[in-house]
């Protein structure tokens, strides 16, 4: 099912490389409500968690999770551990009324949600603007444009794409050539890592109107 224009959803090249932190940066710059579908993982922190704290972002603009697995691991795996099967009609896109929508997926493109359904099957079906994050560190040239290609194979439309990490140029700038992709901007790596840090960086770094469906 399509899903409204006031959602963004936030992707990227592999896991662990920063997502979270950029959604929470995000939302918070663009007074935005959040959304994970699906979080693997309760013992810790978990994802809206951080993002409610790091992006500032209130409760009632917290969509809670459709699953919470308690196992930290790829969705279809977490979903088995606990004897649950995600089910994608559960996953349609919720409503935020006039406020803009921050879905965050989980790790890259090609992970399993099930035995039958990828998380970019869902980007598909949902047919909404994706900013794709990608690490400045070496091995995201590879990274990125594969992902490129396959975000554009299933016709979703990339906003763009957001580093994160310490200043590359040449390799932010053969991504972006070679995969006639926008740069977004690049969030350097914060210490300490706070809500104030966090959208001082994004001010500096990131242009409102570029979020814009």
């Amino acid at each position: 099912m399509a899903a409204m224009s006031n959602a963004i959803v936030v992707t990227g090249t592999d896991t662990g490389i920063g997502k979270t932190i950029f959604s929470a940066g995000l939302a918070g710059f663009l007074d935005a409500s959040y959304w994970k579908p699906v979080q693997s993982g309760l013992d810790e922190e978990t994802d809206a968690q951080l993002v409610a704290r790091l992006g500032g972002i209130p409760a009632d603009r917290i969509v809670p999770e459709r699953y919470r697995l308690r196992t930290p691991a790829s969705p279809h795996q977490s979903a088995a551990i606990d004897g649950v099967l995600i089910d994608p009609v559960a996953l349609d896109v919720p409503t935020s009324g006039d406020r803009r929508l921050v879905i965050e997926g989980a790790g890259g493109l090609m992970v399993p949600l099930n035995d039958d359904t990828l998380y970019i099957d869902m980007f598909e079906r949902w047919r909404l603007p994706v900013v794709l994050c990608a690490r400045t560190a070496l091995g995201t040239i590879n990274h990125s444009l594969l992902s490129v290609e396959a975000l554009r194979k299933r016709r979703i439309d990339i906003l763009g794409i957001a580093f994160i990490g310490d200043s590359n140029p040449e390799s932010e700038r053969a991504i972006c050539a070679f995969g006639q992709v926008r740069r977004l901007g690049r969030l350097p790596l914060l210490s300490p890592l706070t809500a104030d840090t966090l959208q001082a960086a994004f001010s500096d770094a990131f242009w409102r109107e570029d979020f814009n469906p």
